[in-house]
């Protein structure tokens, strides 16, 4: 089976997510992604490494051509994408990721709550305080895959203080108000924490 993917253009990680859905979806055969990006022709490189899958990378005319071939047997470790008692645990701190220029930050955060749908395992539970509460209402971009996360068993929690302090608890959209008492036991027995 060959299938190709044309992601000329398209932001990280939305390659790598469609080379991978692609490869998923068979059980053995070729899947050529296009790009026309250096980072994306890495980071498919690395993913068909991870998944113990050969790779050719030709460039024509400023593009890249990634062939991977996905053989019988051979895929990398296999994990059911669904959201159990891992212990797992992300602590989302701002509406922005990293410091620098906020707007890419923003990008970098929606970017990232995007790509949680996609990876391995999911978190347990996602905890939004101060201004990482603005992710979980309506308009948010962030909105539509906290969403499909909570569908997929993942815990959304929003600090009711700081949807007070907003002023936007009324428009909160996924997930439910808590408190810091079951904030901090939620990290108190996490298994794994992650910090944004």
């Amino acid at each position: 089976m060959e299938k190709q993917i044309d992601a000329r253009g398209l932001n990280c990680p939305q390659p790598v997510i469609l080379t991978k859905k692609a490869l998923d979806e068979i059980e053995e055969g070729r899947v050529t992604t296009i790009v026309n990006s250096e980072t994306a022709r890495e980071n498919i490189k690395k993913l068909a490494a991870s998944m113990t899958c050969s790779v050719d990378v030709q460039e024509v005319g400023g593009e890249y051509h990634i062939s991977i071939l996905k053989e019988k047997g051979l895929e990398g470790p296999q994990f059911e994408n669904v959201a159990g008692k891992n212990g797992l645990i992300v602590l989302i701190g701002s509406d922005i990721l990293g410091t620098g220029d906020k707007t890419l930050g923003r990008i970098l955060m929606n970017a990232y709550i995007k790509t949680l749908v996609e990876v391995c395992p999911l978190p347990e539970t996602i905890i939004l305080i101060n201004s990482g509460v603005n992710l979980s209402i309506e308009g948010s971009e962030a909105l539509k895959p906290l969403l499909e996360l909570e569908k997929m068993g993942v815990e959304i929690l929003s600090c009711g203080t700081c949807l007070d302090y907003y002023s936007i608890k009324e428009r909160l959209a996924v997930g439910q108000v808590s408190n810091m008492y079951t904030i901090a036991e939620k990290l108190n027995n996490g298994v794994n924490t992650i910090a944004l």
